[in-house]
């Protein structure tokens, strides 16, 4: 028989998980459109009764967001520069009303290639914990997603938060989106950029695209390639060769590949401009 569970214990929600296949639920705002039927099918173990799952904290090491913090929470919360390019691709989850309930790891375990949350956590070096009743592993965002719809989730895993090491909140940061319009869009290409700077110039560079490959990827040929440069020319260092080595952008409605990898293109030295000139406040294009 169905049951719905909500505990409000994390060891209990393993536990549960760990009897069968179950539904894991959270903000819903995926799993609830994917459902061709009225209702779920199965059991449902909700995860937003467990207190400890949600919110930022931050120590020596870095900072950990709790899987089921919100983007609403990531919107309003006071983290570094370096962190803007999440803040910037939170407001573009849907609507507002999706965002007060959308979660963050809501949005990788979709696996969408367009998810917005991916490039810039990408760009932040994010590690993905894990947990089952057998135990907790982490593991790089990189490496949690697999696929198209796909990650290395095993039966009966949850995750349970996403750890940002203390390194990549330096810097200052962009997130650019392109869609057919302004907002409540599904993204043709976006791109999220994170640049450390000494006496103007880059010292480090983190650069990820989205929504052109089955999953999102950094650029490390690009990352490197600006080393060195002074800031005010980095975008125009960016040449298609450096991009394309990464990218795989299919066509569909929303655009053809070639479409989409001179976007990608573009959407990097228009946020290599905007971190240029200083402009940190600005959420698309």
């Amino acid at each position: 028989m169905a049951q719905y569970h909500r505990p409000d214990d994390l060891e209990r929600a393993v536990a549960l998980l760990a009897g069968g296949r179950m539904t894991v639920a959270a903000g819903c705002t995926d799993l609830f459109p994917a459902t061709a039927r009225p209702g779920l099918a199965g059991s449902v173990v909700d995860l937003t009764g467990i207190a400890a799952l949600r919110g930022i904290t931050e120590n020596a090491g870095g900072w950990r967001i709790g899987a089921t913090t919100t983007w609403a929470d990531i919107v309003a919360a006071d983290l570094p520069p370096g962190f803007d390019m999440l803040r910037q691709a939170g407001r573009e989850v849907g609507s507002v009303q999706i965002q007060n309930t959308a979660t963050v790891a809501g949005n990788l375990c979709n696996a969408s290639p367009a998810a917005d949350g991916v490039p810039p956590l990408l760009a932040l070096g994010a590690e993905i914990e894990l947990r089952s009743d057998t135990g907790t592993r982490r593991m790089p965002l990189e490496r949690f997603l697999t696929g198209v719809r796909r990650t290395a989730l095993r039966p009966g895993e949850i995750v349970t938060a996403i750890f940002i090491p203390r390194a990549s909140g330096a810097g200052r940061s962009r997130f650019l989106k392109l869609g057919a319009r302004k907002y409540l869009v599904i993204s043709i290409a976006m791109v999220a950029a994170r640049i450390e700077e000494q006496a103007g110039r880059i010292t480090r560079a983190a650069m990820a695209v989205g929504a052109c490959s089955a999953v999102a990827t950094r650029l490390p040929e690009l990352e490197t390639a600006l080393v060195g440069l002074p800031m005010a020319e980095a975008a125009d260092a960016v040449a298609p060769d450096l991009l394309a080595p990464r990218l795989s952008p299919v066509s569909d409605l929303r655009g053809d590949a070639a479409y989409r990898q001179e976007a990608a293109a573009e959407l990097v030295r228009r946020a290599l401009g905007d971190l240029a000139c200083g402009t940190r406040g600005g959420i698309g294009i």
